[in-house]
């Protein structure tokens, strides 16, 4: 990964990928979560395997990077309201799934929903570490941005009431007198609030503050 400055708060982001990542396998077939976590930890991944969905969201989430190998059939809820869940949930957290049926249907189902992978058993290990391996790399992305944007929510939340006005009008490129005149407050004090804004998000620059301005949902 490209070197970042220490206080940006992509720099910071990026420190969230440092943590081992993890493989969470859940299948209520015993002989399957077993060979595959031996098959997944002798490649050196920390792995944690469930009987249930229900057993797997009693887990505490990680905040690294990590992925999930899902079976589709499972005791109470299924695979796919399971990933239904984690895109709300755990968005950074992608599925691989694994099925002892073929049906089309729901194949489509899972990949629309964003699933990267979905092997029939008995699936060839090489295929699943490959499936594995480009998961964590996506994991790490996703974790990046979830983090990133997890940061400049929590700076957004510090500023003022007339900081957040003045925000959105400097994104949209009006200047400091255009937006004196919409807000009724002289120009002297936009330009005050606009120092404010980059002090408190940690902008070094104008352009950060639009990019964060767009990350934010300003």
């Amino acid at each position: 990964m490209n070197a970042l400055p220490a206080n940006t708060a992509y720099a910071v982001a990026h420190r969230a990928v440092g943590a081992p990542a993890t493989v969470f396998v859940v299948d209520d077939d015993v002989s399957i979560r077993e060979s595959v976590e031996a098959l997944i930890r002798h490649e050196g991944f920390d792995v944690r395997s469930f009987v249930s969905a229900n057993a797997f969201l009693g887990y505490p989430p990680t905040h690294g990077p990590g992925c999930l190998i899902l079976d589709i059939q499972l005791p109470g809820l299924t695979g796919l309201e399971l990933q239904q869940s984690l895109v709300i949930d755990r968005p950074a957290m992608p599925i691989i799934f694994i099925t002892g049926q073929d049906d089309t249907r729901t194949v489509v189902t899972a990949m629309k929903a964003g699933a990267v992978e979905f092997l029939a058993k008995p699936f060839d290990d090489d295929m699943l570490l490959g499936a594995v391996r480009a998961a964590i790399a996506r994991s790490e992305t996703l974790v990046i941005r979830e983090t990133h944007k997890s940061i400049l929510k929590t700076r957004y939340g510090r500023l003022t009431r007339r900081e957040r006005d003045v925000f959105p009008l400097i994104a949209e490129g009006f200047l400091n007198r255009e937006i004196g005149e919409q807000l009724g407050i002289s120009e002297i004090t936009v330009k005050a609030h606009r120092g404010q804004l980059m002090r408190k998000m940690e902008a070094e620059s104008f352009a950060e503050l639009l990019r964060m301005a767009e990350a934010v949902g300003v």
